[in-house]
């Protein structure tokens, strides 16, 4: 299997409509050998949408993967010191994730992971779902394009017409760029049609 032993910390950020493609992404990652252990945003582990329960939510993720949920900054900050993962991917990445992200601001367990991952210059995957990702939210993706050991999921404008601004990443394609990030190389290409 292509992820067999691949130590994987999966984060979910408040892009709460997203959740339900996300976890046929956790559950393709279980089938496929890796130990993926979720880690959520305070918004993900609180809310409650026409989405969803959040803890129906959590139960979800914990079945799939068998793992604890970090669900805190002190929980998720050893992460990097004890080099918990070989891959830490936030799916989805919200907007407001990406420009903390990107602005070393790290105030949500999500957010502590990556950075904490970061610090041993390990991959960090994107998979973006941002309504003002060609607002105000572009230079912030521009920014994490050029990062070092920053991958994105391929992605692209969802609905052109009726949110101009939005971009969303292909869930679908997570686990191809988790395997290339892991060989340092930003999956191609990163735009992608939503046809």
């Amino acid at each position: 299997m292509q992820f067999d032993g691949l130590k994987i910390g999966f984060a979910l950020t408040g892009s709460h409509c997203m959740l339900h493609e996300v976890v046929k992404v956790m559950k393709r990652l279980v089938d496929e050998g890796a130990i993926v252990t979720p880690i959520i945003s305070y918004s993900v582990d609180t809310m409650d949408t026409r989405f969803g329960n959040a803890n129906d939510w959590k139960r979800q993720f914990e079945e799939i993967t068998q793992q604890e949920i970090i669900h805190t900054i002190p929980d998720a900050e050893p992460i990097g010191p004890k080099k918990m993962f070989d891959c830490v991917a936030i799916a989805p990445c919200t907007g407001n994730s990406l420009a903390k992200l990107a602005n070393g601001i790290t105030d949500t367990p999500a957010l502590m992971a990556a950075k904490s991952h970061l610090r041993n210059q390990r991959p960090v995957v994107i998979a973006v779902s941002t309504n003002d990702g060609l607002g105000l939210n572009a230079r912030n993706i521009g920014t994490l394009l050029i990062t070092k050991n920053v991958y994105l999921v391929p992605f692209g404008q969802d609905n052109p017409t009726a949110k101009a601004n939005s971009l969303v990443a292909h869930m679908d394609k997570v686990p191809e760029t988790i395997l290339m990030a892991l060989e340092g190389k930003q999956i191609q290409p990163v735009l992608w049609d939503y046809r």
